[in-house]
């Protein structure tokens, strides 16, 4: 498959600190692709550094093809949506106003919204059912409800890529299969590239095409969820004893974990 995306020996680090060490990353063409493993592995550093929202401090991150560090920033985000953890809206906007932001990087002139803005708007609010909430302002909005007015303005962007970062934290389980199946449901239909930072094992092997397991900055694994999904890969990146089932209804992997190594819990 072909990778849109790819980090080529890329690097990041804070100051004298080694974050993420030289390491290559590939992002497939048309697939889901989840990046997996424990807390402060480098999994949203990752993900930021591939985005261009993190300076790296060595390598080469390309975009189809092209070094992403001489594109325009107007041109990357034609290209690539990116919604990071937890964004924060200015008080007082609706919906439809934060999904608007979506359509910058396409306007020209005075920036004034045209009828293809309009329709990218119209189609984002639709596809993510938040038609009858357009108007609401977003601090009213559950958190379910807020995290696809945010994905909205992500597709209003009319991206082939998108990156988020965790974008199931702190929602419950049905809105976090609510946000999941929206993913699903964009990559089928439209094609969309898409890559997110995720905790939630079975959702992670449930919904995507391929994950990418790391540790301590390092990718130690990646393939199918068949592939990186063992009790042996589980061990080794989470230091988690599993066992490994499959789920009656996808047929994808689904992890049962029942004890940890003893010097996580010492």
């Amino acid at each position: 498959m072909d990778a849109v995306l790819a980090g080529r020996e890329i690097s990041v680090a804070y100051q004298q600190n080694m974050i993420i060490p030289p390491m290559d990353v590939k992002i497939e063409k048309e697939c889901i692709t989840s990046i997996i493993g424990p807390n402060g592995c480098g999994k949203s550093t990752l993900l930021k550094a591939l985005s261009r929202t993190l300076p790296i401090r060595s390598g080469q991150v390309l975009l189809d093809g092209r070094m992403i560090a001489q594109m325009p920033t107007a041109e990357v985000a034609k290209q690539m949506a990116i919604l990071p953890q937890g964004p924060q809206a200015p008080a007082g906007l609706t919906v439809e106003e934060l999904v608007s932001y979506g359509r910058y990087p396409h306007q020209k002139g005075f920036g004034r919204l045209d009828r293809e803005d309009r329709e990218a708007i119209r189609w984002a609010l639709h596809i993510t059912h938040m038609e009858e909430l357009a108007g609401k302002n977003i601090d009213a909005l559950s958190g379910g409800q807020r995290q696809r007015a945010w994905i909205a303005m992500a597709l209003a962007q009319d991206t082939q890529v998108i990156l988020l970062d965790e974008p199931t934290t702190y929602l419950d389980m049905a809105h976090q299969l609510e946000v999941l199946r929206l993913l699903e449901k964009l990559n089928r239909l439209r094609k969309k590239t898409i890559a997110l930072v995720i905790h939630d094992l079975n959702l992670a092997a449930r919904f995507s095409h391929r994950l990418i397991a790391m540790r301590s900055g390092k990718i130690l694994h990646e393939g199918t969820p068949e592939e990186v999904m063992t009790p042996q890969v589980l061990e080794e990146v989470f230091s988690l004893k599993a066992c490994i089932g499959q789920d009656p209804w996808t047929g994808k992997p689904l992890c049962i974990t029942y004890e940890l190594q003893e010097e996580e819990v010492s």
